[in-house]
C-alpha cells in the first residue's frame, strides 16, 4: 500500500495517497451531482412548460394550416374546373387547328410531290444532257490522251507535223507542182520540195522541229532550270538550222533559202517573242521558221506565181485563139448584113402583099354591097326592047 505508483514534480504518490484521492473525488463529485439536482428540475420545469406553449402554438398553426388546406382544396377544386373548361376548348380549338393544318400540309405535301416531280424530269432531262456531255468530254479526253501519247513519241510527232504540212501543201498546190521525200543530188532526203517553173530551183520544206526542249522549258521549275532548259533549246534549234542548211541548199538546185515547219503557232509565236536570237540565228543561215498560217500565205503566193506562169506559156495559144475570135466575129459580121438584106427584101415583099390584100378586100367589100336583082333586070330590059 505503502509503495510508490509514480512521481508528480518529484513528489512521490503511494497508492494508499492514490485511493484517498480518488474517493475524495468522486465525494466531491456526489456533492456537485446534488447541488445540481434543484437547477436541473427548475430547467425541467421551464422546459415542460415551454414544451407546452410550444405544442398550444403547433396546435394552432396546425389548424390554420388545416383551414388554409381546406381553402386551398377548395381553389384547386374551382381551378380544376377552370382548367377543365379550358382544356375543353383547347383540345377543340388544338383539334381544328390540326385539322386545318392537316389540310394545309397535305395540300402543301401535293404541291411540293408535283413540284418535286416537275423537277426531277427536269433534273433528268438535264442529267440527259450532262451524260451526252460527259459521252463526249471521254471521247475527247481519249483522243486527247491519244495525241499527247502521239506528240510524247519523238516519231510519230514528227510524222504528224510532217502530215500536217503535207496536208498544207498538197491542198495549195497543184499535183506535178511539190514532191515529199525526193531525193537530192547528194543523197539527202528533205520532207518536201516545191517545183518552180522554167528549171527554177526547188524549194525546200523541213518538218522537223525539236520540241523536246520546248516541253523541257514548260516543264520546268524555277529560273536556274528554265534557264538551262532554254540554253538547250537554243542549242538544238541552231543544230536543226545548221543541219537544213548544210544539207538541204544546194547552188544551182535548191533555193538560197529554205523552210522550217514548226506545226503550232503558239511555239511560233513564243519563239519570236522570246528567242528573236534564234529567228535571227536561223535568218542569217537562209532557214525561214515558219507556222502553219505562214507556210499555208506562201503556198498561196507560189500557187499564184504558177498560175501566172502557166498563164504565159499559154499566151501564144490565146492569140491564136483571139485571131479565130476576130476571123469568126467578121464572118458573123457578114451574115449579120445578108440577113438584114434578106430581112429587108422580105419586108418590102410582105408590104406589096399587104397592099394586094387590101386591095382585094376593097373590091370583095364592092362586091359585097352592090345589088345584083336590080342590076340582072336594068340588064334584061335592052333585050326585051330590041325583041318588041
Amino acid at each position: 500500500m505503502n509503495a510508490v505508483l509514480f512521481q508528480i514534480a518529484g513528489w512521490p504518490v503511494t497508492a494508499m495517497q492514490a485511493l484517498a484521492a480518488s474517493g475524495g473525488a468522486i465525494l466531491l463529485l456526489f456533492l456537485v451531482v446534488l447541488a445540481a439536482l434543484p437547477a436541473a428540475a427548475a430547467r425541467s420545469r421551464v422546459a415542460e412548460e415551454e414544451a407546452a406553449a410550444r405544442a398550444e402554438e403547433l396546435e394552432m398553426r396546425l389548424g390554420e394550416l388545416m383551414r388554409l388546406q381546406g381553402e386551398m382544396t377548395g381553389r384547386m377544386q374551382t381551378i380544376a374546373e377552370v382548367f377543365g373548361a379550358r382544356q375543353s376548348d383547347l383540345v377543340s380549338g388544338l383539334n381544328e387547328r390540326l385539322d386545318r393544318f392537316g389540310h394545309r400540309l397535305g395540300q402543301t405535301v401535293s404541291d411540293a410531290t408535283k413540284n418535286t416531280h416537275e423537277s426531277l424530269s427536269r433534273l433528268a432531262e438535264r442529267l440527259a444532257v450532262i451524260d451526252t456531255a460527259q459521252k463526249n468530254i471521254t471521247e475527247l479526253s481519249r483522243e486527247v490522251v491519244s495525241l499527247q501519247q502521239v506528240l510524247a513519241n519523238k516519231q510519230t510527232r514528227g510524222a504528224f507535223g510532217q502530215a500536217r504540212m503535207e496536208a498544207i501543201v498538197a491542198d495549195g498546190l497543184p499535183m506535178g507542182g511539190y514532191a515529199f521525200q525526193a531525193t537530192l543530188s547528194n543523197g539527202t532526203r528533205p520532207d518536201c520540195v516545191v517545183f518552180f517553173p522554167n528549171g527554177a530551183p526547188m524549194l525546200v520544206v523541213d518538218a522537223k522541229f525539236p520540241l523536246e526542249g520546248w516541253n523541257a522549258i514548260r516543264a520546268a521549275e524555277g529560273p536556274e532550270a528554265v534557264k538551262a532548259a532554254e540554253t538547250q533549246f537554243r542549242r538544238d534549234v541552231g543544230k536543226h538550222v545548221r543541219d537544213i542548211a548544210e544539207r538541204y541548199l544546194i547552188a544551182g538546185e535548191t533555193q538560197d533559202t529554205a523552210f522550217m515547219f514548226v506545226p503550232s503557232e503558239s511555239v511560233f509565236a513564243d519563239i519570236h517573242e522570246r528567242f528573236e536570237d534564234i529567228v535571227q540565228a536561223a535568218l542569217r543561215a537562209r532557214v525561214v521558221i515558219v507556222s502553219p498560217s505562214l507556210l499555208m500565205l506562201s503556198i498561196q503566193v507560189m500557187q499564184a506565181v504558177l498560175k501566172d506562169v502557166r498563164m504565159r506559156e499559154q499566151a501564144h495559144l490565146i492569140q491564136r485563139e483571139v485571131a479565130e475570135l476576130i476571123k469568126d466575129v467578121g464572118r458573123l459580121n457578114e451574115r449579120v448584113g445578108k440577113l438584114q438584106s434578106h430581112f429587108g427584101q422580105a419586108s418590102r415583099d410582105i408590104d406589096d402583099i399587104l397592099v394586094s390584100t387590101r386591095k382585094l378586100a376593097s373590091r370583095g367589100e364592092k362586091i359585097e354591097a352592090l345589088d345584083l336583082g336590080e342590076e340582072i333586070e336594068r340588064e334584061r330590059q335592052p333585050d326585051l326592047l330590041a325583041g318588041a
